[in-house]
């Protein structure tokens, strides 16, 4: 998938994003994998994981951010 075909995909930012610019990210799930991007610069790129890599990335966030 290219940044044009990312337009179809329903992106979230995170919740630790703010509006005072500094680290925004942004996820969508498509098909049988997900995606990751900079939600300041969208059409840079984008970082794509499958279901598998991404549970386990979820299953270290409540560890990694203590």
């Amino acid at each position: 998938m290219d940044a044009n075909d990312s337009n179809q995909l329903r992106w979230f930012k995170s919740s630790r994003s703010g509006g005072q610019g500094g680290n925004c990210v942004e996820v969508a799930g498509g098909g049988s994998a997900w995606y990751v991007r900079d939600s300041k610069n969208p059409t840079n790129g984008m970082l794509s994981v499958g279901p598998a890599a991404w549970r386990a990335f979820l299953a270290e966030v409540p560890r990694l951010s203590r």
